[in-house]
């Protein structure tokens, strides 16, 4: 009885046993098969191998400054440069893996644990996405479906997408990408975005507490915003930090310590018409669309050629910018244009000129000006294609309405205010402009490049759209032609008195009589040195006639001044219109042995993977012999030593509170060697400062929108107060920062000098001169 007793239960247990191993296999099988299933595209489309392998993410053009500094980017949805793992810091590294998969190194793509204990809790205890799975969610799968049964075929085919980039990516490669790929909110596309615009820093400087917080936004970016919701993420954060002591990436007192910091967001939005060099960005925006046309991609296997992508292809553009120049040029434009936009708001209110801001014009011109200026206007082409009608839109202008306007006393630059449209453009046309451009005359790299103000409510770039009559600025290129045609030396004199040539010469339709600018004259013999650093209009007409036009206009295109030019006797005055960007490039000439270097901005592009798509080759051209270069300079020395540009260098007892007021930053007291020119054009519409030092060579004009914008006399309109100072801030700037290496130092003078620069043995008369530049040497303050 025993026995059969023994045997029944054996019996009775094998079916339990039986049903285990099915239910069992059965389970494993289903697994397998729901594997296969999703690998065959059941579930939904899946990756193919080509697209696991190469990843469809786009990335921005990055623009790069010749100190490496990342400039900005150029992008549409995506601002996204990609970091290397090897340039991930390891405090960041250690927090994502701490929080968001503990167990990363020990899994191929599905933790088993992890996903026990989300079936078991319902997800109560903590979630199972590894960082394979986030990451595969990410490329190819999207936001989670809140239809239950979508959500559970999406999480298998991240389950079998993970195990996929765990089997064609190392650890390390899975967790750059993951970084790279997530969107931090803002714009900022991955974590070099994100930790330039949290931090202002790159991704390999993070402190710990910072990369916490940027781990801490994984959960949910746009949930934990430190700029919207900074109690939220701190705590967020001190989260990511226990879970670093959890798992020993640090200790608890080091987790204590950190925990009780505050967040130090340092908050820099990254956009196309903010940040570090926007008028230069958005010159080099139409210069890279320019290449691509000319340079489309390699051939495919098609045999189809695309054409690159600014804004998706990751390029990477190398630039001659410096950005701490850059910097430097940015603060001395901001500090002097706010205290002259000051001065000139001061002297032009309705009660002392009630045509402001405009000078010495007729109502019906004024009335051409305003009209001619809505007609163009954002505005009235919106209305336009909307439909409206002229007489719809007209009205609109003369009501008042609500906008956002420049405004040098707010920290952001700009205030909401109400204003009618009409009375808007009247605004902005008060609004003082500028540009100023700085360059290496050796190599023609461009330094810094300064195209206005403000590029969000001025999106005119003067250093190379804009073209103004450049004045005395012209006049060195005068005396370059009497010094090489006619073998004249900066000591040879001339008389200051009244000069005219007659109708019919040098193709004169009438006699040309010009002024000096104070309308007097000494009756003296003046040197040549002498005359240009006072700008002494009747030697400079004296030596026209001699040397003629066209030699003058010939030197001018070699000096890379391609505009058409009048070969008449009054463009020695600077009556021509020129840029910025040409008047740097041809002065570099003299200070570069008079080798003219045409200005680059580009050194390099290249691809995503490195590849260099372009590299720059010197556009050069000898124009000068170097003794006649260093004769020019010789000249143009004369001018911060006697002329208009003396206030570079001395600080005057008299006269000391005026000029501070005029003068942003003055004194300067430089004491070395520098080359330059003032120049103001009539009726003080424009001014001019082109200043150099051997290694460097700045200039700077500034002026109205409309050239009857300007100041009423020449206290302030005159180029040694409106542009001079800038290039003085921004001097300063440079030589407080002896890493720029800004030269000091004597311009390198030719072995063999013929021409005689010794000026010593020369009797001159009436050498007395102000620092004033032009008309204000007869001034009394």
């Amino acid at each position: 009885m025993a026995k059969t007793k023994k045997k029944s239960n054996k019996t009775s247990f094998f079916p339990f046993i039986k049903w285990f191993w099915i239910l069992f296999l059965s389970g494993i099988l289903a697994v397998f098969l729901v594997f296969l299933l999703a690998g065959w595209g059941a579930f939904g489309e899946m990756p193919t191998f080509e697209r696991l392998e190469n990843p469809q993410t786009n990335l921005a053009t990055e623009i790069i400054s010749s100190d490496g500094a990342t400039l900005g980017k150029f992008y549409l949805d995506d601002n996204r440069t990609p970091v290397a793992y090897e340039d991930l810091p390891r405090n960041l590294v250690n927090a994502l893996v701490a929080t968001e998969d503990a167990r990363y190194y020990q899994h191929s793509g599905i933790d088993g644990i992890g996903t026990l204990r989300a079936v078991v809790f319902l997800g109560q205890r903590g979630g199972a996405s590894t960082i394979s799975q986030q990451l595969a969610r990410q490329l190819f799968v999207g936001v989670r479906s809140k239809n239950l049964f979508q959500a559970v075929t999406q999480k298998i085919k991240e389950w079998v997408i993970a195990t996929r980039l765990e089997r064609n990516y190392t650890k390390q490669e899975i967790i750059a990408m993951y970084m790279n790929i997530y969107d931090f909110g803002y714009n900022a596309d991955g974590i070099r975005s994100a930790s330039r615009i949290y931090f202002g820093k790159e991704p390999g400087d993070l402190k710990i507490e910072e990369s916490a917080v940027l781990v801490g936004m994984l959960k949910n970016s746009s949930l934990y915003n430190p700029i919207r919701r900074e109690e939220l993420v701190l705590g967020r954060r001190n989260t990511v930090l226990s879970q670093m002591e959890k798992y020993d990436y640090i200790t608890e007192q080091e987790k204590d310590s950190l925990q009780q910091l505050k967040m130090d967001i340092n908050f820099s939005p990254e956009s196309h018409r903010e940040g570090l060099a926007t008028y230069f960005r958005m010159y080099l925006q139409g210069y890279l669309n320019d290449w691509i046309k000319k340079n489309p991609k390699p051939v495919t296997q098609e045999g189809e050629r695309d054409t690159w992508n600014i804004y998706l292809d990751g390029l990477k553009v190398y630039t001659t910018i410096d950005s701490r120049m850059q910097k430097n040029a940015e603060e001395a434009v901001s500090e002097h244009m706010k205290r002259l936009q000051a001065e000139f708001f001061n002297q032009n209110t309705p009660e002392r000129n009630p045509t402001t801001p405009f000078l010495d014009l007729e109502r019906e011109e004024i009335n051409r000006i305003m009209e001619r200026a809505m007609k163009t206007s954002e505005r009235w082409r919106k209305m336009k294609a909307a439909g409206k009608t002229e007489e719809e839109i007209r009205q609109s202008f003369k009501e008042k309405t609500e906008m956002t306007v420049f405004d040098w006393n707010s920290e952001t630059q700009e205030k909401d205010t109400v204003m009618t449209p009409l009375d808007s453009i009247r605004y902005y046309k008060t609004i003082l402009r500028t540009a100023m451009m700085s360059m290496e005359p050796q190599t023609g790299h461009v330094k810094a490049w300064v195209g206005g103000i403000n590029y969000k409510h001025f999106q005119y770039d003067n250093v190379i759209q804009g073209a103004r009559q450049a004045g005395s600025t012209f006049k060195p290129f005068v005396y370059a032609a009497a010094i090489d045609q006619l073998r004249m030396s900066p000591c040879d004199q001339l008389p200051d008195s009244q000069y005219c040539i007659e109708a019919g010469k040098h193709g004169n339709p009438e006699p040309w009589c010009p002024n000096n600018s104070d309308g007097r004259y000494s009756g003296n013999m003046y040197t040549l040195k002498h005359s240009l650093a006072n700008s002494v209009n009747s030697v400079t007409a004296q030596l026209i006639d001699q040397v003629g036009p066209k030699p003058v206009v010939s030197i001018v295109k070699n000096l890379g001044l391609s505009r058409e030019i009048l070969e008449v006797p009054s463009i020695a005055l600077g009556t021509p219109d020129f840029n910025v960007y040409e008047m740097v490039g041809a002065y570099g000439t003299f200070a570069n042995q008079g080798v003219y270097v045409k200005p680059v901005m580009v050194t390099r592009i290249e691809d995503k993977n490195g590849t260099v798509l372009y590299e720059y080759v010197p556009e050069t051209k000898d124009v000068l012999s170097k003794e006649v270069s260093y004769a020019m300079i010789n000249l143009l020395e004369g001018v911060t030593e006697g002329g208009s540009g003396t206030r570079l260098r001395h600080s005057f007892a008299k006269n000391q509170d005026v000029y501070k007021e005029i003068i942003t930053g003055y004194p300067y007291e430089f004491t070395n060697p520098i080359a330059g020119k003032t120049g103001t054009t009539q009726n003080h519409s424009d001014g001019w400062f082109m200043g150099m030092v051997p290694n460097l060579v700045t200039g700077v004009w500034v002026g109205g929108e409309e050239r009857a914008t300007h100041f009423k006399t020449i206290y302030y309109g005159q180029g040694a107060s409106m542009a001079l100072p800038i290039w003085g801030l921004y001097m300063k700037k440079n030589y407080a920062d002896e890493e720029l290496g800004v030269s000091k130092e004597e311009f390198v003078a030719p072995e063999n000098m013929s021409i005689n620069l010794d000026c010593t043995k020369v009797t001159e008369v009436n050498e007395e001169t102000d620092d004033l530049e032009d008309d204000l040497g007869d001034l009394d303050f």
